[in-house]
């Protein structure tokens, strides 16, 4: 067995040949050279996998390398199959541990050969692991591999069948360019499979949806005009549409908040009405109700009774007591077709990811106008050098949300003052 040393020229310390050590030197260095720089950096070699990124600041570009090179083996089938550890690290929101491996696998392999950093694997395993979530809901097994395993029992047909129907599901739940993202993830990791002789099939070829507002060459999805606004509440004739305008519109929230509004996240009787969020994924967790609190509470008076859940779109149908993202589009792109709305709007069809564009786009210009104008005046006035040090330390979160109450409500104006 060689035990030549060279000197690695990042890590300045003795490190072994990596390409001269066959798969029993590679164990042996691993033990010997990588396990004590992880103690010494307060990793456990034992249970914590070191990723890409840490092996090469370390100086163990050359482990890497050796293992893709003359083994074809990513680290993490090293540090699986052959130093056969587990890593604890990621909670995958499933149990089947094959299908686990398998994804682990792929995000390790595209880690090594396309060079991602670290933020760019837990994007993709995100990814992946919402789809086996929703796969695992659908289909009632975690088990993503015997469907479309070269030796499977389940006819093809019912395979893709199982990965269709898991689409469909996310298609209700997340938004269309968000699903294009898993979609494009999750295929190519089925390829991988394919590829590699672990699958008969890639169950996602042939998958048809609208990709029409993934457009990565402008904005994703396009706002509407103030008198498209006007133009969708004129046309709304009940209580139900007229707060999907205002919903979507005024208030700035998605398709999916939408379906999932519920009566005890409005505070409508206050001197600041506003709709509040236990948990978001971005955006302000409090949102003002400047216009549309009038609507809100005609579709509360519309649905009470002893047996109304409190939803504002409620469906005594579906498991989760409200209405789904995908109705809430079908109900918006009919309203828009009553409306007369055109047929596309640059580029795309009418949808309710318009609206919010159009809300988010005044409350970003608004943030812009109070931080760049009005309070750099007050910044000036006393001796500071920051607006963002003044917004941020100096008012009160009653005077932010005043401010930024009277610069939106002029900028929602044009779109609901005539109304």
């Amino acid at each position: 067995m060689p035990n030549s040393r060279d000197l690695d020229s990042q890590s300045k310390q003795p490190s072994p040949s990596w390409t001269l050590l066959d798969l029993d030197g590679l164990v042996d260095a691993y033990w010997d050279v990588v396990a004590p720089a992880m103690r010494a950096d307060g990793m456990d070699p034992q249970i914590e996998r070191p990723t890409h990124e840490w092996l090469s600041s370390n100086g163990f570009r050359g482990l890497t390398y050796s293992l893709r090179e003359y083994h074809d083996m990513s680290f993490g089938e090293f540090w699986s199959d052959i130093l056969e550890l587990e890593d604890q690290g990621y909670d995958w929101d499933i149990d089947h541990e094959q299908t686990i491996d398998a994804l682990e696998r792929y995000l390790d392999r595209q880690q090594q050969r396309l060079s991602w950093s670290d933020r760019t694997v837990e994007t993709h395993r995100t990814r992946l692991n919402k789809y086996a979530a929703v796969y695992g809901k659908v289909n009632d097994t975690d088990d993503l591999l015997t469907p479309v395993a070269r030796d499977s029992a389940v006819p093809a047909s019912e395979a893709v069948d199982a990965c269709w129907d898991t689409f469909d599901k996310l298609d209700h739940d997340v938004s269309r360019t968000t699903l294009h993202r898993i979609y494009k993830t999750v295929s190519n990791w089925y390829s991988m499979l394919v590829s590699r002789r672990q699958a008969a099939l890639n169950p996602t070829e042939g998958l048809d949806y609208d990709w029409s507002d993934d457009n990565h060459d402008g904005p994703e999805n396009p706002p509407l005009e103030p008198k498209h606004v006007r133009s969708l509440y004129n046309a709304a004739d009940t209580a139900r549409d007229r707060l999907i305008v205002v919903a979507l519109c005024a208030w700035g929230l998605r398709s999916s908040e939408v379906a999932a509004l519920h009566v005890r996240q409005l505070v409508l009787d206050d001197d600041q009405p506003r709709i509040e969020f236990a948990e978001r994924k971005n955006g302000p967790g409090t949102v003002a109700v400047i216009y549309g609190a009038d609507v809100a509470k005609d579709r509360i008076a519309e649905l009470s009774s002893d047996d109304w859940n409190g939803y504002l779109f409620p469906s005594k149908r579906s498991q989760s007591g409200h209405r789904t993202r995908g109705t809430i589009l079908d109900w918006f792109q009919n309203l828009a077709e009553t409306a007369g709305l055109p047929e596309e709007i640059g580029g795309s069809k009418p949808q309710p990811q318009m609206g919010r564009r159009f809300w988010y786009d005044r409350y970003s210009s608004t943030l812009e106008e109070l931080i760049e104008h009005q309070i750099q005046e007050i910044a000036e006035e006393q001796g500071s050098a920051s607006a963002d040090v003044v917004w941020s330390n100096y008012l009160s979160e009653e005077r932010r949300r005043e401010l930024r109450r009277q610069l939106m409500r002029e900028k929602l104006s044009e779109a609901f003052d005539a109304l």
